[in-house]
């Protein structure tokens, strides 16, 4: 019966024997999420969220799971059965690379927590030691499994996705907008994707999350958007922010352009250094740039302008070409000689060779300390007497306005500058210049703000403060000249004043110094002694004001009076004690009131004679200079040490009350001291 049976059974079918298929394994890690309830009662911290890969293997486009044991996979393909024969060897190798890499598998962590979910296999790993509720605990090992030959995947629930590495990294340069500032693009491409830069570089300088000097090398996990991460370099990232870091500490979050001055081009030059990519137009509006910020060192000296009453040195035509690169960049600067090379003259020449070739133009104008404007009316009208002046001055000077527009040189003091500011602003002028320009030190000052209202084509600070020793007075005067280029004041301080005058950063010292270099000269007489003479004698005119004049002028007539009744009554030749005693106390007047002995005299505590001296000797000592200050009275001497002690600046001192003469003159001598203090009888 059983035979029968089988025999009414269909014929049996034949099957083919599986196909053996030996793929060669791709590391597959897929990036996970899961969400778990948090136990009331489970050891160690509690995770509601839980990241965690899924590590296998691709055998030709079929995924096996890491945990197997089997060196053999049966598998229906096509509707065909194969068996996938494992490289196990390979499969080791894959596992040992994913160690090192700082991953476990789950079931091996010490987390109680992992161990005890029961919803993790053998598959699953987990970043050894690590926070397994972050999603980026994760992210530090894709770079090192990518460059292995991991495939990383990402789980639509995953709450972040890495994307590949950058390949390209670009900059684009807007053409000059008004005001003479361009637009800079930086982007990165990412499998075809441009994916602006500059917002993200943004955001992560607000939130305090760009790679800082001290993180050394690895990588930036920079944020695209909510999920996506972009792996970056630091010391790529590094090298591209660092030549626009006070740009962009000051530019709004957001933004797509960073906005720039033209005389910041030399930082997209280290872009380009840094092997950022530009476009042949970028390149081409590049070397255009530079070119006008380069001054012509190769090029011919100029010839002394036609009219111009005064030899120039060497070094002063170098100057004078200097000022004339400024000019055909249409730029400011800082004209930083030292004291006694002849800054005054160099700006004069400048002024004038601007006027006779353009004689319609606008006018010049100066700005300097009260104490030196008699010297630059004297000065111009010595070297250049065709020159028409305007010196704006006195209680009167609301009518020398009108004048403005018909003159070649203007001049003004800082002390009228704020208190004139709404007058000036009604004239445009082609240069302004700053002389003794640490006056302008304090940004936020009104003199300061009256400055910047100066409508001019062009601004030249000038000074003899050596500026390397002073960053703030360096800021403060290049912000006026040339706004924008240290970006702003707190963006300076916390980039290269703090890293470089408390830290002594050399990297960031060379950084500002290439910076400025295009649109600072400064000379000291060291470099350019060959062409000066054995000594220079400057005579700087102090013109008295206030009630130090008037005590002056009260005193004149008196002496006068008593004089002309002396010479009337006993003769010229038996009035010479009661001549040189008016002259004594006229020159008293004129050092300090104080001198005198009179009750009214005593009130005044004002000497334009003193603060011009004060105003002299701190870029001397701030230079390191050797000064012998004489005065015939002793008094007078008193009154500028007790200011010398106010300001902490080292002396000693000689009159007829020294005892031991030695000692003061060997400290002297040695360099120990920057400046002494002599009486004309015991100096000798």
């Amino acid at each position: 019966a059983g035979v029968a049976q089988l025999a009414g059974l269909p014929p049996p079918i034949l099957l083919d024997a599986p196909e053996v298929l030996r793929p060669e394994p791709l590391p597959t890690l897929r990036l996970m999420n899961m969400l778990l309830k948090r136990p009331v009662d489970a050891p160690g911290r509690p995770y509601e969220n839980l990241v965690y890969a899924d590590f296998g293997f691709d055998y030709g486009g079929v995924v096996l799971p890491s945990e197997s044991l089997s060196k053999r996979e049966n598998r229906v393909l096509d509707g065909k059965p194969v068996t996938i024969e494992r490289d196990v060897t390979r499969e080791r190798e894959a596992g040992a690379r994913l160690r090192r890499a700082g991953l476990i598998a789950a079931t091996a962590s010490r987390d109680a927590m992992v161990v005890s979910s029961g919803r993790l296999r053998g598959s699953h790993y987990v970043v050894a030691g690590g926070r397994l509720d972050r999603a980026e605990v994760l992210l530090d090992s894709v770079p090192t499994l990518r460059e292995a030959g991991f495939r990383v995947e990402f789980a639509p629930e995953f709450p972040l996705e890495l994307l590949t590495a950058p390949d390209e990294w670009s900059a684009r340069l807007g053409a000059d907008g008004e005001g003479g500032w361009f637009d800079l693009e930086l982007a990165v491409t990412v499998d075809g994707e441009r994916i602006p830069l500059l917002p993200i570089l943004l955001k992560a300088l607000a939130d305090r999350s760009l790679p800082r000097d001290d993180e050394g090398a690895g990588v930036w996990y920079a944020p695209i958007d909510d999920r996506r991460r972009l792996p970056l370099p630091k010391d790529r990232v590094r090298a591209l922010v660092a030549p626009l870091i006070e740009w962009l500490d000051e530019a709004k979050p957001g933004r797509s352009r960073l906005r720039l001055p033209r005389s910041a081009i030399t930082a997209v030059a280290e872009l380009d250094a840094a092997g950022i990519a530009l476009d042949s137009r970028t390149r081409e509006r590049l070397r255009t740039a530079l070119s006008r910020l380069k001054p012509a060192v190769d090029a011919p000296l100029p010839p002394v302008p036609a009219g111009f009453e005064a030899e120039l040195r060497g070094y002063q035509l170098e100057g004078l070409r200097w000022l004339e690169f400024l000019a055909t960049a249409g730029i400011g600067g800082v004209l930083a000689d030292d004291m006694g090379l002849g800054k005054t003259v160099q700006v004069l020449a400048h002024v004038w060779a601007r006027r006779l070739a353009d004689p319609a133009g606008l006018p010049s104008l100066v700005v300097c300390p009260t104490s030196v404007l008699l010297n630059w009316r004297e000065q111009s009208e010595r070297f250049v007497p065709r020159m028409r002046l305007l010196a704006l001055r006195g209680a009167d000077r609301e009518s020398l306005y009108a004048r403005i527009a018909d003159s070649d040189l203007v001049l003004t003091s800082y002390s009228l500058l704020a208190r004139d500011r709404e007058s000036l602003a009604r004239h445009a002028f082609d240069l302004a210049v700053f002389d003794e320009a640490q006056a302008i030190k304090n940004a936020k000052a009104k003199t300061a703000q009256a400055a910047r209202d100066i409508d001019a084509r062009r601004k030249l600070a000038v000074t003899g403060t050596p500026l390397e020793n002073h960053l703030g007075e360096l800021w403060a005067q290049f912000d006026l000249v040339l706004p924008g280029l240290l970006g702003n004041e707190r963006a300076f301080a916390r980039y290269y004043r703090t890293p470089i005058e408390k830290h002594g950063d050399d990297a960031q010292q060379a950084r500002l110094n290439r910076r400025i270099a295009p649109f600072i000269l400064r000379r000291t007489k060291a470099e350019v002694a060959k062409e000066l003479p054995p000594k220079t004698e400057i005579v700087q005119r102090v013109e008295l004001e206030g009630r130090q004049r008037e005590l002056y002028e009260t005193l004149r007539l008196a002496m006068h009076e008593r004089v002309r009744d002396a010479v009337a009554a006993r003769g010229l030749a038996q009035s010479g004690i009661v001549v040189i005693d008016a002259l004594l106390k006229l020159r008293q007047v004129c050092c300090d009131p104080r001198l005198v002995k009179l009750e009214r005299a005593a009130e005044i505590e004002h000497s334009a004679k003193l603060d011009a001296l004060l105003e002299m000797l701190e870029p001397l000592i701030a230079d390191g200079r050797r000064i012998l200050l004489f005065s015939q009275f002793t008094s007078m001497l008193d009154l500028i040490e007790q200011h010398l002690l106010e300001r902490h600046w080292r002396y000693v001192r000689l009159d007829g009350a020294t005892v031991d003469r030695e000692a003061p003159i060997n400290r002297f001598s040695r360099g120990d001291i920057p400046l002494f203090l002599l009486s004309l009888k015991a100096g000798g």
